[in-house]
């Protein structure tokens, strides 16, 4: 007799508990397992797993890795690289979008590789050095959610950019998801055609956080409406997202086996992703004026 579908955890179930989130993200998106690397456009390269991205910058002075993916996948990236036929002991910069296990879990990992310089914006510099023990909400939980700390070699602020060789990104600050959440911008050429790439990010509202009553942190919901309202008005030819389902990656990668760099060109795709994103966060705020105001049970905060 067949034993009965075991119900999916609710949104409440995984805000609740951070080793069912975090192993379901595991699991249901690939985080961990490894993909084929593959050319994007000018210097750029895919280097991630199935569920998550990593980028590599070929630049004439080294190499720039943009997004780690989680600890364990450190030793797979840097096999990625080589199979590009880079060293990863060449890359110099080291960069993230925010610091959660999934985007800065082996930085540590490729700083010790190679003696790369981290950069990261200001507001996520404490959690980076940390481990993720100051996390405004999974710092409590930094043995579950956490990840091995690395020292920052360089503190960023809105607007700033990172130079290395032919290659210059924009950082752009949009909080949210954390406080230093990092937007990256950059304009590469590929065949004499130049393109405005975007590495979107500060949007997704996890399970447990709060945007209004009793918020996250002081002036997250704001934080989130300056991020939307900021990335709706980026008009990028090129976006790329740290989480490959969010770009249909393997629909593109195909593609561009015939198209080339014009497979990855979706300014409407782009669009789409931050009217949904926009969409998720509103429909969070409607959610939370509808619960009752008292405790969810959800426990938040960094670590005492």
């Amino acid at each position: 007799m067949a034993s009965a579908t075991q119900p999916q955890p609710t949104r409440d179930d995984l805000a609740r508990n951070n080793k069912l989130f975090l192993a379901g993200a595991i699991k249901t998106l690939k985080w961990e397992q490894p993909a084929e690397p593959a050319h994007i456009v000018g210097p750029i390269y895919f280097v991630g797993t199935q569920g998550l991205g990593s980028y590599l910058f070929h630049t004439s002075d080294g190499l720039i890795l943009l997004g780690t993916g989680m600890p364990s996948s450190g030793p797979m990236i840097a096999q990625s690289i080589r199979k590009l036929g880079f060293r990863p002991e060449d890359i110099k910069i080291l960069l993230t979008w925010h610091a959660h296990a999934d985007h800065a879990g082996a930085l540590a990992y490729f700083k010790t590789l190679s003696g790369a310089r981290i950069a990261m914006m200001e507001g996520d510099v404490a959690s980076m050095e940390d481990g993720g023990k100051s996390d405004f909400h999974y710092g409590w939980d930094w043995q579950t959610m956490g990840w091995p700390a690395a020292k920052v070699d360089q503190v960023l602020h809105d607007g700033d950019t990172v130079t290395l060789g032919n290659v210059t990104l924009t950082a752009l600050n949009t909080p949210g998801h954390t406080r230093g959440d990092t937007t990256w911008v950059t304009t590469v050429t590929d065949h004499g055609k130049s393109y405005k790439v975007v590495w979107p990010d500060g949007t997704s509202v996890n399970p447990g956080y709060r945007v209004t009553t009793n918020p996250s942190y002081p002036g997250i919901g704001d934080d989130y409406r300056r991020t939307l309202a900021r990335l709706e008005a980026l008009r990028p030819d090129i976006w790329l997202v740290s989480h490959t389902d969010r770009f249909n990656l393997d629909a593109k990668r195909a593609r561009a086996v015939k198209l080339g760099a014009a497979a990855y060109v979706d300014p409407e795709g782009y669009r789409q992703y931050i009217a949904s994103q926009r969409a998720a966060f509103d429909q969070e705020v409607a959610r939370e004026k509808a619960a009752p105001p008292d405790d969810d049970g959800v426990r938040r905060g960094p670590a005492s």
